[in-house]
């Protein structure tokens, strides 16, 4: 057994500006972190909103497996697609009747495994099932399979993903937040050994609202009207967290922000 696992985390792919900057910038990562696993969250890939099953499978080469959150619903074709596909995760507290999974257990080459479970928060977003609660059942599955745990806690609120961060505190490896594409600079690790950032941001375009085209989203602002957003496509930004994981306890030794700006890229 290994003395450290790595797991890369990659924040939402915005469209195809976000999976073209994938593209170029994933293997320089990788190459400089040897990660024994991959994430991503994948649910805005196609076309800044939802994921359909040609652009998740273009994504699976890339990435070892892909979670999500609210918007995995926002394509049809996603329904079918995340019943038949379990490395594609959607949130575990949403009710159960829904296709799909919140839970996978990644195998790696070196035949260690590890759990991954996605959650996703409740305030400022849908009246679903408790995402505290739920985290205690899902864990009694994993736990029988591996110590090592990573969580993605797709979530709104601040507060929110703090909390869920202290509540599982020495009860998985890594809480790591999504959802509202903008990096924290609040990555640590907690007192009883898991690894934690509020929120990891986002693979997408840099000069946007988001992700999304600027003068469309100020417009929205504007008017207080709906209207179409569409990726942005101007510049690059790649942000992830690098974590090193003890494979025996599953305790988080280190968390690293990674960001790539266009002019640190020099694109």
């Amino acid at each position: 057994m290994p003395d450290k696992i790595s797991v890369l985390f990659l924040g939402d792919i915005i469209g195809r500006p976000g999976r073209k900057i994938l593209e170029r910038h994933l293997r320089p990562m990788v190459k400089k972190h040897s990660p024994s696993l991959i994430i991503a969250n994948g649910e805005n890939a196609a076309g800044g909103l939802g994921i359909t099953e040609e652009v998740g499978q273009e994504l699976l080469t890339e990435v070892d497996v892909l979670t999500s959150g609210n918007h995995i619903w926002d394509k049809k074709e996603a329904i079918d697609y995340l019943a038949r596909e379990p490395r594609l995760l959607r949130p575990a507290n949403y009710p159960p009747q829904n296709p799909g999974k919140g839970t996978y257990v990644f195998e790696t080459r070196g035949k260690e495994k590890i759990g991954i479970l996605n959650l996703q928060g409740r305030v400022f977003m849908e009246p679903i099932d408790c995402p505290f609660r739920h985290s205690d059942e899902e864990l009694k599955t994993l736990k029988a399979s591996t110590p090592v745990i990573i969580v993605d806690f797709h979530a709104e609120a601040t507060s929110e993903k703090q909390a869920m961060g202290w509540y599982l505190d020495g009860k998985v490896s890594a809480v790591i937040g999504t959802h509202t594409h903008v990096p924290t600079a609040d990555e640590r690790i907690l007192p009883q050994g898991t690894a934690f950032i509020t929120d990891v941001g986002m693979v997408g375009a840099y000069n946007s609202v988001i992700g999304i085209r600027r003068d469309q989203a100020v417009k929205r602002f504007l008017t207080g009207r709906p209207h179409r957003f569409e990726p942005a496509k101007e510049g690059v930004f790649f942000s992830a967290v690098s974590i090193e994981v003890d494979p025996k306890t599953g305790k988080a030794l280190s968390i690293q922000r990674e960001i790539i700006t266009e002019e640190e890229s020099g694109d």
